[in-house]
């Protein structure tokens, strides 16, 4: 692996956060994969394209790229050892084999120069600590003129699983967020609309625009399959440690049972659903 100077995300996305989304990959693009089809209609992929996959994880959009790029090839870069080998053994599977796997930190990883037509990310991009580094380094990577096409977080409020931790908070012993304290780059990094504009100028980036786009995501077959998803991830394992450092002798169970709670309210007859407000972005390398 290459020189990696987001140290702290390497070592979540190499440890429990990348193992436990690798062992439930097929749960997560559940949730997520309501934005595939906007993603590549913005990529606007062809069939003989070179495209590069920013944060790929396990890999899903990578394949749906290839399958698109029929007649090109897809690199997918990602930092969690674990996600990419769960990637090239669901790519082998398929038998796709114009897709190329690499681990590392975007922000610095030794892109070939103008190599790429297009460039996607589905929520792969929100937490670099030098986000102009990032799209930069990208952007040298696509030719002149090359697309670039990404899903990332927006206003929190409007996401429904942010919400339902938020109930969770205001039911328990937590300390504020800014009693807690955060380190680093968050999943909100780029909700601002004009953050994104500054970023991608700053990268070389060019007709920068960004559209509010929404979809529902499956979270599980009931209230509790929900809440031991939400649990299981890098927010709920926050969620858990909060309480921990507040004295709760039950942090977890209490934190499953407030959890459910909140998610009975989303449970429909084919399970909870819940949306996720995001930005699709498009823009072109100068």
């Amino acid at each position: 692996m290459r020189t990696i100077v987001n140290t702290a995300q390497s070592e979540a996305w190499n440890g429990d956060e990348g193992r436990y989304w690798s062992d439930h990959h097929d749960r997560w693009n559940a949730v997520n994969e309501g934005f595939n089809p906007l993603l590549l209609a913005a990529a606007a992929i062809g069939p003989a394209d070179r495209v590069l996959d920013v944060g790929c994880g396990v890999g899903q959009t990578t394949r749906l790229a290839a399958a698109t790029a029929f007649r090109g090839s897809v690199l997918g870069l990602d930092l969690s050892a674990p996600m990419l080998a769960r990637a090239r053994a669901l790519a082998a599977e398929e038998g796709l084999d114009r897709i190329v796997f690499e681990q590392g930190d975007a922000q610095v990883h030794p892109l070939p120069s103008a190599a790429f037509d297009a460039a996607i990310s589905r929520f792969g991009i929100m937490f670099f600590a030098d986000p102009v580094a990032a799209f930069g380094n990208v952007g040298r990577a696509l030719r002149p003129g090359g697309r670039l096409a990404f899903v990332c977080m927006s206003d929190p409020a409007r996401t429904e699983w942010v919400q339902v931790y938020g109930a969770v908070r205001a039911a328990l012993p937590l300390p504020s967020p800014e009693e807690a304290g955060t380190e680093g780059p968050g999943m909100f990094s780029l909700a601002d609309p004009e953050v994104i504009r500054e970023v991608l100028d700053a990268a070389g980036f060019a007709e920068v625009r960004t559209e509010p786009v929404e979809a529902d995501g499956d979270f599980g077959r009931d209230a509790d399959a929900a809440a031991d998803l939400l649990l299981g991830s890098g927010p709920g394992r926050h969620l858990v440690g909060l309480l921990d450092s507040a004295g709760d002798p039950d942090a977890a169970g209490r934190a499953r049972v407030a959890l459910s709670s909140a998610l009975a309210g989303y449970q429909r007859p084919e399970g909870v659903r819940l949306r996720t407000a995001a930005h699709l972005v498009t823009a072109r390398r100068r």
